[in-house]
């Protein structure tokens, strides 16, 4: 693999509430390289959002609680930094598109000052410049009529406008990793695929590290290098793309390939689905926590965790019996 950018190592949060203790991420690992995109996978409530928060300094503390693990950006270990240096990492070196974007722009101020106040802060440029800049950075991820554009207020934007602006937020300190936090939510299937094909052409043009969060199987196929799938917070899956599509080496992952549609299936046949819910992360079953839902399950699984074992170059499975799911 080329040399990480962004490495996260066997990061543990929990949730301290009033009903117990959530243990949100489990020993997440993965590592991302300059203009490799590496897309995590899995159900809503796997941990995916919540590892990205980890990841930028982002989490309410409490209830969130990093207990164990390791964060590092260009080999700088960021859990433990100061908050003065997370900061400055922040935005300049990893930065985050989120979900909402209606959410996470201020109603109450304009687009382009929302853009310009970061340059402004962190760059040291004046009104001027950094009007100058917001614009472009508006004419870049494709928002027609920019210099207009830029006096207008979130609400006057479309959900796919809304989306553009917080690229181009994003983009703004010039970072060297972009997560997008399911950045194609609650769009049409046509502005879906431009902001793809957006970040796509702006991750070649800068040879960024794209970290992908989704649940699309279908973006995951187009776009990702490697895939990490995440179940009841931990990975339990990591495979280049071609890989995990044409042989998938644990069961909840071919579980969910086998819930996509099919063009060579009849068409009156049903997608499979996977029985059963995710687990409470307030009481994660013992041994595989997909065991309860697992076709495959047997009296070992139920009993002991399996560890995360390599099945090949760049790829592995927490699946204690990986090889024969491989196998098919």
């Amino acid at each position: 693999m080329r040399w990480a950018v962004l490495e996260v190592e066997d990061l543990h949060v929990e949730f301290r509430t009033r009903d117990g203790v959530a243990r949100v991420l489990n020993g997440v690992s993965y590592a991302v390289a300059a203009g490799e995109t590496l897309a995590v996978l899995g159900e809503s409530g796997s941990g995916k959002s919540v590892t990205a928060q980890a990841v930028m300094g982002i989490l309410d503390t409490p209830p969130a609680f990093v207990t164990r693990g390791s964060v590092r950006f260009n080999g700088e270990e960021l859990l433990t930094a100061s908050p003065e240096r997370r900061r400055a990492v922040r935005g300049s070196g990893v930065a985050m598109i989120f979900q909402d974007a209606l959410s996470a722009l201020n109603p109450v101020f304009t687009v382009g000052f929302q853009i310009e106040e970061q340059l402004r802060l962190r760059r040291g440029m004046s009104r001027k410049d950094a009007r100058a800049r917001a614009v472009e950075l508006l004419d870049l991820v494709r928002i027609p009529s920019a210099a207009q554009r830029v006096r207008e207020y979130p609400h006057q934007f479309s959900g796919g406008m809304r989306q553009r602006a917080m690229i181009a937020m994003a983009l703004a300190l010039d970072p060297e990793v972009l997560i997008a936090d399911e950045p194609t939510t609650a769009l049409d299937v046509t502005v879906q695929a431009q902001i793809m094909d957006l970040l796509r052409e702006v991750q070649r043009e800068r040879s960024m590290g794209l970290v992908l969060i989704t649940h699309d199987l279908g973006v995951v196929a187009e776009v990702a290098d490697r895939i990490a799938v995440m179940y009841a917070g931990r990975i339990v899956e990591q495979a280049d793309a071609v890989s995990l599509f044409r042989s998938p080496g644990h069961p909840y992952t071919a579980a969910l390939m086998r819930s996509l549609p099919r063009l060579d299936s009849s068409k009156h046949s049903a997608l499979e689905t996977i029985r059963g819910l995710p687990p409470s992360l307030l009481r994660i079953p013992p041994g595989c926590p997909f065991h309860p839902r697992c076709p495959r399950a047997e009296d070992v699984c139920a009993v002991d965790v399996p560890a995360f074992a390599p099945l090949g170059p760049g790829r592995g499975s927490a699946c204690h019996f990986a090889e024969e799911v491989v196998r098919g």
